[in-house]
């Protein structure tokens, strides 16, 4: 790469960061899953059976995009769909054995990439973590949404939420303000 030393931090940390996120997708792919799959996956291990809607929510996505995330999860045995007793209507996600096996691997390679060299480094971790809180005051990034959305994912995963959190913003802003085309979310907290 051409003068790479002369690139600046910001420049340097999302070139890194893209190039991480590639290979882990390329990795992904032998498991059936996206790097939006391991998020949703991640989540309805950890909170037992939701609702399209609410993995959404949790991942901070609109529901119409998590839709095809989990049709491709259920494609590939991930999860199950099974109606919900409370609402006939819904159908709740449940991970399944496959889907277990599969989000422990996906986490493996995970760590396996990001585990080697300096990106295994305390100090650049927070730095990192210094970057994100900095960032977060600023309108792009509210700091709520940061500890909203990485209090659900395991810590290998939270650098995650800076690319859905201020999608998830977007969202909730346009539907406060009664924007037509855009979906209702589960009621917060």
């Amino acid at each position: 790469m051409p003068h790479i030393q002369e690139w600046s931090i910001s420049r340097l940390m999302s070139t890194a960061a893209r190039m991480l996120e590639h290979n882990w997708n390329r990795q992904l792919q032998s498991l059936g899953l996206t790097h939006a799959g391991v998020m949703a996956l991640d989540v309805i291990s950890r909170e037992g059976s939701l609702t399209q809607a609410q993995v959404a929510h949790k991942v901070g996505v609109q529901a119409q995009t998590m839709g095809k995330t989990l049709t491709r999860l259920e494609a590939h045995g991930h999860i199950a769909r099974q109606r919900s007793t409370i609402d006939r209507r819904s159908y709740l996600m449940v991970i399944t054995d496959k889907g277990r096996e599969s989000l422990s691997q996906a986490t493996n390679i995970e760590e396996e990439l990001a585990g080697t060299g300096v990106l295994n480094h305390g100090e650049l971790r927070e730095a990192l973590e210094q970057v994100i809180r900095d960032l977060s005051d600023t309108d792009t990034m509210p700091l709520t949404v940061i500890k909203d959305t990485m209090a659900s994912l395991p810590s290998e995963s939270r650098w995650v939420a800076e690319g859905v959190a201020s999608q998830r913003v977007a969202a909730e802003d346009a539907e406060a303000e009664g924007l037509p085309g855009v979906e209702a979310s589960t009621p917060r907290p």
